[in-house]
């Protein structure tokens, strides 16, 4: 089973799911830095991280339902499903965050214990991820040089449609 959004054929949904989970980390570290006493600024820079993982958690989604067109009704798609559910308390979690603070407010440890369950939410999304990712790559030889990777033929970028 493949993903339907490919590039290179690698498939675009684990690749996208990076971002959102690397700013919320980076907005929960700023947030500490900031309840800790640092400078004034860390507190906006961590809310403004949120927020672009915000958008980029909802670019992924939108890739993450398009791959669940193609998940078949066994055990993988009952995981893609949590997955997606995961993601969504996650990205909750920091909206309700974002929405209650204004940006040139600093976080307070209420919003931190918060954005601090959302990543422990979200490390569960990481490893229903990763077993998603084994699935749809079952069976897949890799490229094990470099030699490999360069002059691949065809299109650079592809949408899949279904097999009938």
């Amino acid at each position: 089973m493949q993903s339907r959004l490919r590039v290179q054929g690698h498939p675009i949904q684990p690749m996208l799911v990076t971002f959102p989970y690397g700013l919320f980390v980076s907005a929960v570290i700023f947030d500490l830095a900031d309840v800790l006493g640092g400078p004034v600024f860390l507190g906006e820079v961590g809310y403004w991280s949120a927020v672009a993982a915000l958008v980029a958690a909802a670019l992924a989604a939108v890739a993450g339902m398009v791959d669940l067109w193609d998940v078949p009704g066994d055990r993988t798609r009952r995981t893609a499903i949590t997955f997606n559910l995961v993601n969504l308390a996650m990205a909750g979690l920091f909206l309700l965050a974002c929405l209650i603070r204004a940006p040139q407010n600093g976080a307070s440890p209420v919003l931190l214990a918060t954005e601090l369950v959302a990543l422990a939410i979200g490390a569960v999304g990481v490893r229903l991820g990763a077993r998603l990712v084994r699935r749809f790559d079952e069976g897949r030889a890799e490229a094990t040089t470099f030699d490999a990777l360069g002059g691949v033929p065809g299109p650079s970028a592809e949408i899949i449609r279904p097999r009938p």
